[in-house]
């Protein structure tokens, strides 16, 4: 069970980098590289989900 709470606090961690992508976006004086480093998070997060979902799948 532990490993189904990880992923839900990293499916939290991904939807708020979400709301901060999109936030930024809509941001007058948006910045384009802390808009890219966000997205980068968000890949990684995506990636370690799929990763630790497949593990879950395999188990």
């Amino acid at each position: 069970m532990a490993l189904e709470s990880h992923i839900a606090e990293l499916r939290d961690r991904h939807k708020t980098l979400e709301d901060a992508i999109e936030a930024e976006i809509h941001h007058p004086s948006s910045d384009d590289l802390h808009i890219a480093e966000l997205k980068k998070q968000r890949l990684r997060l995506k990636e370690e989900i799929e990763r630790l979902s497949g593990e879950r799948s395999a188990a």
